[in-house]
Parts: structure tokens; sequence; C-alpha cells
């Protein structure tokens, strides 16, 4: 145990937290990844031409959602929003599975679905986030968040090849049905690592004004966005969270143009989603076990926030002047293992340093809705770009541009973050 603890940059007593974070992070993604093979085919199938209109359903679904999400994180206590939260969205699955066994060709059912998974994977995924910048200190966070995240992507391997296994003996029902018992291990896995935090509390110096987690956080259904508009450390996640989207939407278009040319057949565009899915799950795995918490510890916050977005702008470049699907993979591949393994441990490692309140409140409305608003605005803007056949490479040329606005945003914030840290420090320094 002693080796494996300095080889994954573990300290004294938090293997137990790390697994139950990973388990977290597993059996969500696991569920997820199971079914999102089913929902890009169903996005190809509506015409790629239309995928813009689903990008803005989901918009508006995450603006009806918001309050929803709002009213419960004021009313209940702080460790059982997640609980509250998945429990609804279990409902949600077994309702859909239902519905999928009874009219499983209905065109209606499947755009319902990929708006509902679009704006469930989200909320999901920022609230497990949300927990663990909650039961974790920054100097824990910068060490282990990258490790836990590898549960993620370990599920992002089981849960595509889970998905071609099943899918024929247990159709789209029997895949939703078990979605739901796989994310209510999840809430198991969360509620346990509020436990730990019980019995081991984290000491004044490392978080000196903390609130208790078993009363809520009051206010009413918007401080979210109330807290993103006058916090200028909120309003630059935002916009990296926004710029994040364009470049990530940009692609995903393309993505969908050139699966549909160049495989026609339904089968063979979720057998190639699948085998994307799974090589950038394998890659991100290694990196998040072994490299980045060292990155985050030894050269900040800000690097695993730009590292990324430089590379995707060179390859936006090479993606305008090579227009192939081989290219295309080699950026994708790269882009989404860099994120799961680098961008979005850093991104969750800057809400260390704030308020419970924006933790959750703020969090969420920045990961869903300034989130799908990016998306929605980026997919008419590429549609448009692409109704421009005689520049069919301005598209490429405007990404580039975007990732290096987005490489800037990743800078700016990792200088802020350790500003904020060491202002932190300063002020239980002088509690003493």
């Amino acid at each position: 145990m002693g080796f494996l603890t300095r080889l994954f940059n573990l300290r004294p007593g938090e293997t137990p937290p790390v697994l139950a974070g990973l388990t977290l992070f597993f059996l969500l993604f696991t569920g997820y990844f199971m079914l999102r093979p089913v929902r890009e085919t169903m996005g190809v199938a509506g015409g790629v031409d239309n995928l813009q209109w689903l990008f803005t359903g989901t918009f508006v679904s995450t603006l009806l959602v918001l309050p929803l999400f709002g009213w419960l994180a004021s009313r209940v206590a702080r460790r059982r929003i997640l609980p509250y939260a998945y429990g609804f969205f279990i409902l949600n699955l077994l309702l859909f599975a239902a519905l999928f066994l009874g009219q499983p060709d209905n065109p209606w059912l499947a755009r319902a679905f990929y708006i509902w998974l679009s704006v469930f994977n989200l909320v999901a995924i920022s609230l497990a986030w949300s927990v663990l910048a909650d039961v974790f200190s920054t100097a824990q966070a910068k060490r282990l968040f990258g490790m836990m995240a590898g549960g993620a992507s370990l599920g992002g391997l089981v849960g595509p090849s889970a998905g071609i296994l099943l899918v024929a003996p247990l159709q789209h029902s029997g895949l939703l049905t078990l979605a739901a018992l796989l994310l209510a291990g999840s809430v198991g896995a969360a509620m346990w690592l509020y436990r730990w935090r019980d019995r081991h509390p984290l000491a004044q110096d490392e978080r000196p004004a903390e609130e208790e987690r078993h009363v809520s956080l009051g206010g009413n259904p918007f401080d979210g966005a109330v807290e993103v508009a006058r916090t200028p450390f909120l309003m630059g996640i935002a916009l990296f969270v926004v710029l994040l989207a364009s470049v990530s939407t940009f692609l995903y278009f393309e993505q969908a143009e050139l699966v549909a040319q160049r495989f026609p057949d339904p089968v063979q565009q979720t057998q190639v989603f699948g085998l994307i899915d799974m090589a950038v799950q394998a890659l991100a795995i290694f990196t998040q076990a072994f490299l980045t918490g060292r990155i985050a510890q030894r050269l900040g916050i800000g690097v695993l926030l730009v590292a990324v977005p430089l590379v995707i702008a060179g390859g936006f470049i090479w993606l305008a002047l090579a227009p192939t699907f081989a290219v295309f993979v080699v950026i994708m591949v790269a882009r989404r293992f860099g994120e799961y393994a680098l961008v979005r441990p850093g991104r969750e490692m800057l809400y260390t340093v704030v308020s419970p309140q924006q933790k959750f409140k703020a969090k969420n409305f920045i990961d869903t809705v300034i989130y799908r608003g990016g998306d929605a605005i980026s997919g008419w803007l590429k549609r448009a770009l692409d109704l421009l056949a005689e520049l069919p490479g301005l598209a490429m040329f405007i990404g580039a541009g975007i990732a290096l606005t987005w490489a800037g945003t990743g800078f700016v914030l990792g200088r802020a973050q350790r500003r904020r840290e060491a202002q932190s420090v300063m002020a239980s320094t002088r509690m003493y």
C-alpha cells in the first residue's frame, strides 16, 4: 500500500475517499456512455442539417431546468442535493424505458431523448464535481481530482462496450433501466463521501470558513445567475466554458458531417462513435492516474487550462488545410482526451476557492445554461459558415481563433485561482 500511495501521489487515509470518488464517476459515466452512441445515432438520423435545432432545443430545456435545480439547492441540505436530483433522473430513465418499450421507432420520442440526455449529462456531471469540490480541500483537489476523474474515463471505456454487447438482448429500454441502476449506485458513493468527511474534518487552515453541510444554502432559484454576474472570477469561468463549448460544437458538427459521408449505415455510425469514445478514454485514464495531479501540484492549474486549447488551435488549422476523416479523428481524440484528462479536472479545481453557494448554484448555472447557450450560438454560427460553400475552411480558421482565446482565458483564470488560494491561506493564518 505504501508503494501504491507514492505511485498515485496519495496521502495516508486518502485511499478510501479516492476509491469512492472513482466509483461515483465510474458508475455515472458507464451509464451515460452506454446511452451516448444511441443519442449520437439519433442525432444523425434526424439530419445533419437539423443538428442546430436539437442544440437549440437542448438550450431551451436547460433554461427550464435551471429554476427547478435552483429551487432544490435552496431548500435541501448541501449533502442531499445530489441524492434528490439523481433520484429524479432515475425516475426519468425508467419512464423513457417504458416509452421505448412501447414505441421504439417514434421519431419525436427519439428527439426528446436526445435533448433529455444532453441536459442530464451536464447537470449530473456538474453536480458530481460540486460534491467533490465541497468535500476536498484545494490542496487535495490538485492531487486527487485527476485521479478520481479516471473513474469517468474507465466508465467511458466500459459503457460503450456494454452498450454494444447489451443493446441487442436488452434493447434500448433495457439499457435505460440498467443506466438507472448505475445512477443509484453513484448516489451511494456520494453519500459515503460526505460521511467520510464528517469523520475526518478538514483542518481550519485548509477551509477557514466552512459552513455546515447539513443545512440548506437558502436564497432563491436564480442565485446562481446573480452570483456569476457579480463575481469576475465566475464570469471568467463562464467565458472559458463558452469558448470550450464553441470549440466542441465546431468539432461535433464536423464529426457528424464526416461520419455521415463516410459511413451511411447507422450501425456503422454507432460503432465509429463507440470506437472514438473508447480511444479517448483509454488515453485519458493513464494521464489522469499518473500525470494530471502532478502537473497541477508542480506547475499549477493554469497549465491544465491552457495546454489543450493551444493544441486544438493548431489542430483546427491542420483540418482546414487537410479536411480528411483521419485528420479529424486525431484532432477529435486529442480534444476530448485533453478535456477529460486536463481541462475538466483543472476547471473543477477552480471551484475549491469559492463559497458553497457558488460551488452548487453558480457552478450549475455555468455548466448547464452557459454551456448549452454556447452550444446553441456556435451551432448556428457553424451552420451559417458551412453554407458559405466557396470558403470551406473558414469555420476551421475561426475555430482556431476561438481556441486561442480559450487558451488566454485559461491562463488568466489560473493566475486568479492562485491569488484566491494565497488570500485564503493568509486569512486563515491571521485567524490564529
